[in-house]
């Protein structure tokens, strides 16, 4: 059986069965979630994931919140701010498993402003496809403060809280494929 400390070699994520997401409360009663469709990431890794490194680079552009306003509103200035700041962008400084955990800390650029993460995910296991390719398969997300990385949008409620909260959780469900 494949483990987490014996994988090795470079992978690459596979846009049509890689999701990363994000939910954030609307007006404190409810959840908006989103996900980008445009994007590119590897992972390099040893034996024993030494000297392993991840990097993906996210079009934040290519949100879809599935509300064309939302998804216009969210890219302007107000969020994202696309014509500026046309991707957003990880990369790792430190990777560890155990057990079939694994946690990845790296950079998180968004908007132009860096700032640290550190994202646990869940070993999902390897497969090999009908097409002969190895597949491996992770989940995982953490909350991140969006004021963090200077997305201030802020519309106060009558009822208290705000229209978009400040926490968001990103979610990742994780398709890589190993190079040959």
């Amino acid at each position: 059986m494949t483990t987490l400390n014996t994988l090795s070699g470079t992978y690459t994520l596979d846009p049509s069965h890689t999701q990363l997401g994000f939910v954030a409360r609307h007006a404190m009663v409810t959840k908006v979630r989103g996900r980008f469709s445009d994007f590119e990431g590897t992972a390099t890794t040893g034996e024993n994931l030494e000297n392993a490194k991840i990097t993906v680079t996210i079009k934040a552009d290519s949100i879809d919140t599935r509300n064309e306003d939302r998804d216009n509103h969210v890219r302007g200035g107000d969020f994202f701010d696309v014509e500026n700041h046309p991707e957003i962008t990880f990369e790792s400084t430190d990777i560890a498993a155990s057990g079939d955990s694994l946690v990845v800390t790296g950079d998180l650029t968004i908007k132009g402003t860096t700032k640290p993460v550190t994202i646990d995910f869940d070993y999902m296991g390897v497969a090999e496809d009908p097409f002969g390719n190895e597949r491996v398969g992770l989940e995982g997300s953490v909350v991140v403060n969006r004021k963090d990385w200077n997305i201030d949008f802020d519309v106060p409620l009558k009822t208290g809280g705000l229209l978009v909260s400040e926490k968001i959780t990103l979610e990742f469900e994780i398709s890589a494929i190993k190079a040959a």
